[in-house]
């Protein structure tokens, strides 16, 4: 692994000017490296931080993709990580040509990590420093305490998608300090969430009381509301002081909470792992955002390579060559999903909306289809409005907001479904559904979403209780033995996980062959508890 020579240097350079001309904005300091197939392989499991922790996982990892790249050799052209400053990582055999290409690329994706709000927690320090650090940490204790470091972050890393990212993320925008916003805080982010477990219309509803209150009574609305709230919830104050004591004030995550209050890990020869166990959450939270905006991230530097690189006088005599890679990394698939492809025309899409003024009510509300495809007020502002999607969303905000029936007509685009083929003994997929709606749910359903779990606190006494907040999909079940038998190692004592699975589900073919009515699935509430190292279920 080397930096790159000044040749490239230099057109790098050239494409940060045109890249700023046309509106990112991202810091002057990059490093460029070239590197091999080889040093790919063994930097993708430690996500391309080179200074990452080490883990006996990642050379698994390393040994699997060589074993692939064995049969299936391939050349990626270029990887990029949100450090300070940025690192891009290149293949040691790119043409200038496609070196301005990819130059492009990264600096889309640079702009991204610097600008994206998702990506707020990383915008004051160098993650490959801290890194670092925490490396040497890990060595160091591996040398006193040998293969229980790496039990730690086993355990640990079973659950860090429960890291509290959006927590994390919320304190860095709040600005009110008052000790009345402390309190609308634990309020709602606490108190009726996880003590109450009130439902979302209940939940609705005591936020519309609040803004009736605040409109209402003015300065005094917040203390109209509390008092409500005291009259029908004695113990709120007394539970809202409880927490200020503690010195947080938002809400602890499951691995928070598990080192602070675990009896096991306080004990003074076992607070060693509270340190590795913040590592692996640490750096959890550090990559949540990345796999937040995948869609949104590979669309807007894939938008951007297209619209600079055709503009770039360098590229003369290389637009086929262009249009040939071009055309292999956001193509659309016809079955599956290519988050560049997608990203990038869902870009594409939303200028020329904001172009024409379709993002107005006026448009909104236009039920003549010829009336809808001519419309254009002629605004000419969708470039300024990209950047602005760019800067405050995430995938799912992305998806659920932009992708609407005229964008899917326009690509057609449509559900895939799979069924049997009995004749044939063979599966085959068909056309099940071309409606804007059922493709934009299928979107989310392939979003990153990790399971909601709570702590019942009221119920440590008989070890630790752990609420799944079930939402339609189940814990998948062949993880739950081994992820519960490290969090009552964590804990010291017995583990209990209640959830929901399926108590009835209709049969394979019944449930593929289109045209059959869909069988309901009847769900039932269980309880797992892990209690020296052993497992069992009952029926709640």
């Amino acid at each position: 692994m080397q930096l790159i020579d000044q040749h490239t240097k230099r057109i790098m350079e050239g494409c940060k000017e045109r890249a700023r001309a046309a509106g990112l904005r991202f810091q002057d300091e990059t490093l460029e490296y070239i590197v091999t197939n080889r040093d790919l392989l063994e930097l993708s499991p430690k996500m391309m931080i080179p200074t990452l922790y080490d883990y006996w996982v990642h050379e698994v990892e390393v040994l699997k993709e060589k074993g692939k790249y064995e049969l299936y050799p391939s050349n990626p052209y270029e990887t990029v990580i949100n450090t300070r400053p940025a690192i891009s990582f290149y293949n040691d055999n790119n043409p200038d040509w496609l070196n301005v290409m990819i130059f492009y690329h990264v600096l889309a994706h640079i702009d991204f990590f610097q600008n994206n709000l998702y990506f707020r927690h990383t915008w004051d320090f160098d993650l490959a420093g801290e890194a670092l650090a925490d490396k040497r940490l890990i060595a160091r204790l591996r040398a006193e305490h040998g293969r229980w470091v790496d039990y730690v972050i086993e355990f640990a890393r079973a659950i860090d998608n429960q890291a509290g990212y959006f927590q994390e993320l919320s304190q860095l925008h709040r600005t009110t300090t008052d000790a009345m916003s402390h309190r609308l805080n634990y309020y709602f982010d606490v108190f009726i969430q996880s003590v109450k477990q009130v439902k979302v219309t209940e939940f609705i509803k005591e936020v519309e009381r609040y803004n009736h209150c605040m409109r209402t009574f003015g300065k005094q609305g917040e203390n109209t509301f509390f008092a409500e709230v005291a009259a029908k919830h004695p113990e709120f104050e007394a539970l809202f002081a409880k927490s200020q004591s503690s010195g947080h004030h938002g809400r602890l995550d499951l691995l928070q909470f598990i080192m602070k209050h675990s009896p096991y890990l306080n004990r003074d020869e076992n607070k060693w792992m509270k340190s590795v166990i913040e590592v692996v959450r640490k750096t959890s939270i550090y990559f949540q955002p990345q796999i937040r905006t995948k869609i949104m991230n590979e669309g807007w530097a894939s938008y951007w390579h297209e619209t600079l690189f055709l503009l770039d006088e360098r590229i003369r005599g290389h637009e086929v060559e262009f249009a040939r890679v071009h055309s292999g990394v956001t193509s659309l698939p016809r079955v599956g999903l290519n988050p560049y492809a997608l990203g990038m025309r869902l870009f594409q899409h939303i200028e020329e909306l904001a172009d024409k003024g379709k993002l107005t009510f006026d448009y909104q509300r236009l039920l003549n289809a010829e009336a809808r495809k001519s419309f254009d007020t002629g605004t000419g502002k969708g470039r300024d409005f990209i950047f602005t999607v760019r800067e405050n969303c995430a995938d799912f905000l992305f998806l659920s907001t932009y992708v609407d029936q005229e964008f899917v007509d326009r690509h057609r685009l449509f559900v895939a479904g799979k069924r049997l083929n009995k004749a044939k003994m063979s599966w085959e997929y068909y056309v099940k559904s071309r409606s804007g709606q059922q493709y934009r749910q299928m979107l989310l359903d392939t979003l990153y979403h990790p399971p909601a779990i709570t702590i019942d606190e009221t119920r440590t006494g008989e070890g630790l209780y752990l609420i799944h907040r079930f939402e339609g999909k189940p814990l998948v079940e062949e993880f739950i033995a081994n992820t519960m038998m490290g969090i009552e190692f964590f804990w010291g004592n017995p583990v209990r996980l209640e959830t929901s699975e399926v108590a009835s589900a209709p049969q394979l073919a019944e449930d593929v062959w289109p045209g059959m009515e869909e069988a309901r699935v009847t769900w039932r509430k269980v309880l797992y508890t892990m209690q020296d190292r052993h497992l069992t279920k009952s029926i709640l």
